[in-house]
């Protein structure tokens, strides 16, 4: 079971640790050393560390990026599933025959090491990322973080496993069939598993390329969503990547939730009790309950492993296989080998069916903001997967498998404790592009429940509001072309000023795309008819403030801007006369949204 010695950073999330490094004095070479140095290679949710000089190699190329200090994940260590590539490292799917060193780092890899995020080592799986159980591995299986002799779940199992355990604050998995939620719901951490094409899967070994997605495990929603608009982005090189839409949409403050008629439990009573529970919480919280018959959402899971989607997962590895097939895995060998019994006839009809049950699912979520489920119907012994290992991973992926299929995000979530000591999780689930919406519900969600964090002793902290600036900082929030990314952002970054967070407004306020401006500028004005309108927070040296604030043309200015949950900063602000005539993008609830629908 994953172990951390550190104990000064055990558990610890993304903001712990930017705040030991930005205003603790943490030293990060020395911090990351130690807890490498730490780590055991006898873990089973391990299967690379990487070395100090590994270790070195990647801190130094973190500290050479530009303002790498101000970075969203500057110095974060993460951890990532042993098919996804990092540069250098060998990736062996949990199965060493297989085995390569890749030249480049997966997509999603080199996207957060951009962010500042230091890899501390690849994790087990469930080979080739076959299974929900965390045990069909040669490295070993993968122990529950509270009970030893209760699975995991996988495929990702170590990516679980170690983030639960506090070793590290977020990881990366994969998500086929539920991987990236099964794990999540049996070791009581998030797991964000999002809309397909979302996050580029180039660079990762496929399951089955047009459903697999890479998947967040964090300790809480704040840090996966964190780690998610890092990773999000068109990448022209996968060809499944898609962009995601102009508008984000959020739930009412009263959602309704659709859930399951009848589940089974297949024998799991304390399963069955800890939903029950879960349901009056979850009314109680402000959510309007509503059954639905999931028998669309059963018929479609068992297409994955009962259709010819198991020729997809020989597609992958096929030319592997025909000279090792003995160096597999029984279990995953057996499975995907079922793909000689379908032929390209079958898959068809099995792609018309898929189509027609995914179109009668989403008109269903067409009543609903989005599923409820268990995010497991049971959690079941090492020994009692063993005893049936197709049987019981079939039961695990009751909720889970048909959800890829169906083109739908999802966001588990810790829920309860269950009264022989394993953690309870259910799972959300929306249409795609969805993702923002199950986020903010997760978020408050989560604070409510009382658990700790993962298999620590920490409590899992209130929504997270970052009231004040470091000293001899200025709070300010930018709205138009200085949010990350956009033309004018490089002048904060040559201030040193230190990204916080993504936010909103107070519902007072209007947004107008100012004419003849050069790069394009947005116009916010108060206004008594007005919405929450997203923008970023930044801390800006006090001494760098003016500077900054002397490029600014008129009509804009600084003034003081009223915060969604209360707080006052100081912001950008235009003349009211200046959006006369001006085209009122207020709709859009931000100026990244505007910039994005003209490109289209």
């Amino acid at each position: 079971m994953a172990q951390s010695a550190n104990q000064t950073t055990t558990g610890w999330t993304i903001s712990e640790w930017l705040n030991g490094y930005r205003n603790n004095g943490l030293n990060l070479r020395e911090t990351l050393q130690q807890l490498r140095a730490q780590l055991s290679a006898d873990d089973n949710a391990w299967v690379y560390i990487v070395s100090a000089a590994e270790l070195d190699s990647q801190i130094a190329a973190v500290e050479q990026l530009n303002n790498a200090s101000s970075l969203p994940l500057y110095g974060v260590p993460f951890a990532v599933k042993d098919n996804i590539d990092v540069a250098g490292i060998p990736t062996t799917a949990a199965c060493p025959a297989f085995t390569y060193i890749p030249e480049v780092d997966a997509t999603s890899v080199a996207r957060l090491k951009q962010a500042g995020a230091i890899v501390l080592g690849k994790t087990n799986l469930d080979q080739f990322a076959t299974g929900l159980v965390g045990t069909r591995s040669p490295y070993g299986a993968v122990s529950n973080s509270f009970k030893a002799d209760y699975v995991s779940g996988g495929s990702s199992s170590g990516s679980a496993t170690t983030v639960a355990q506090g070793v590290v604050p977020f990881s990366l998995g994969t998500d086929t069939a539920g991987s990236g939620r099964v794990p999540a719901g049996f070791n009581n951490i998030v797991g964000l598993k999002p809309t397909k094409g979302r996050f580029s899967t180039k660079g990762v070994v496929p399951a089955c390329r047009s459903l697999d997605c890479v998947s967040v495990f964090a300790l809480t929603v704040d840090d996966a969503e964190t780690v998610a608009n890092v990773l999000e982005a068109f990448d022209a090189a996968d060809g499944y990547s898609r962009t995601a839409p102009a508008a984000a949409t959020y739930f009412s403050s009263k959602p309704r939730f659709g859930i399951p008629a009848n589940p089974d439990w297949f024998g799991d009573t304390q399963a069955e009790a800890a939903w029950l529970e879960t349901l009056e919480n979850i009314s109680a919280f402000g959510a309007e309950l509503v059954t639905i018959d999931f028998t669309p959402m059963l018929t479609l899971a068992q297409l994955l492993y009962g259709g010819p989607w198991v020729a997809e997962r020989h597609a992958a590895i096929a030319d592997f296989m025909q000279d090792h097939a003995g160096d597999m895995n029984d279990v995953v060998r057996g499975i995907v080998e079922k793909a000689v019994n379908f032929s390209a006839t079958d898959a068809y009809r099995a792609e018309y069916r898929r189509a027609d049950l995914a179109r009668e699912i989403q008109t269903l979520m067409n009543n609903v903001d989005a599923l409820l489920v268990p995010t497991s119907p049971r959690h079941p012994t090492i020994a009692e997967v063993a005893a049936d290992p197709v049987g019981v991973n079939s039961q695990l992926g009751t909720y889970t498998n048909f959800v890829n299929l169906a083109d739908c995000s999802a966001l588990a979530l810790p829920a309860s404790m269950r009264a022989d000591g394993l953690p309870f999780g259910i799972t959300l689930i929306a249409p795609a592009w969805q993702d923002a919406a199950l986020a903010a519900f997760g978020k408050k969600w989560h604070s409510s429940v009382n658990l700790s964090l993962g298999a620590t002793s920490k409590p899992t902290p209130a929504l997270a509001i970052k009231n004040t600036p470091p000293k001899g900082y200025v709070r300010l929030a930018v709205v138009g072309a200085h949010l990350t990314g956009m033309p004018l952002n490089v002048q904060l970054q040559e201030r040193n000023a230190i990204f916080v967070e993504s936010t909103y407004t107070a519902n007072n306020y209007r947004l107008f795309a100012l004419p003849n401006t050069t790069p394009p500028k947005p116009g916010l004005i108060r206004s008594a008819e007005g919405a929450e309108i997203i923008v970023e927070l930044w801390d800006v040296p006090v001494q760098h403030f003016g500077s900054f604030v002397a490029l600014i043309p008129a009509p804009l200015g600084i003034g003081t801007l009223s915060l969604h949950d209360g707080r006052e900063v100081k912001g950008f602000i235009c003349e009211g006369a200046a959006v006369n005539g001006a085209t009122d993008i207020t709709h859009l609830g931000g100026w990244r949204v505007y910039i994005k629908s003209l490109q289209k």
